[in-house]
């Protein structure tokens, strides 16, 4: 990246930064998890920025990047409070409730890794589908299908947006 190009993203950063923030804090309301969202999208925007600056409005694609990282937070913060609610915790796999654990024990190998992955790991389907040695596609199709599956084992409704 020349130097040119660097300071073109520094001084988009410091005008947009604060701005994506807001927005984040606005769907998360934690300002430290807002911060950390948007920093993310930033990593993201940094590694893309020779190509993505040259869009009309850049500040839509780190805009929509975040909010679409922010709504997977809050989903994985929802799953948590339930677990929570229905255990002790489920930091381990002998803290985690014996129900959700055995609904999990009762999904096929490369469902049970999603879903460890996903939500117990917190790690973001690109890494699932490396770890798995699939696409993210497929790694979402897993994803779909355990949540489908784990809905029914526990006798639960599923939020399944991804």
């Amino acid at each position: 990246m020349t130097r040119d190009v660097e300071e073109g993203f520094a001084w988009f950063f410091r005008a947009q930064f604060p701005r994506v923030v807001s927005t984040v804090y606005l769907i998360l309301r934690d300002h430290g998890h807002a911060e950390e969202i948007a920093q993310d999208a930033f990593i993201q925007l940094f590694e893309r920025w020779t190509k993505i600056s040259r869009y009309e409005q850049p500040e839509a694609w780190v805009r929509r990047v975040a909010i679409r990282m922010a709504v997977r937070h809050a989903r994985r913060e929802r799953l948590r409070n339930l677990l929570e609610r229905r255990g002790d915790g489920w930091a381990t796999p002998d803290d985690v409730p014996v129900d959700v654990h055995a609904a999990v024990l009762r999904l096929p190998p490369a469902q049970r890794a999603a879903v460890v992955l996903f939500y117990f790991e917190d790690r973001p389907i690109s890494e699932i589908a490396d770890f798995l040695g699939c696409t993210r596609s497929t790694a979402k199709v897993h994803l779909h299908k355990a949540r489908q599956r784990l809905a029914a084992f526990l006798k639960e409704e599923v939020d399944d947006v991804l």
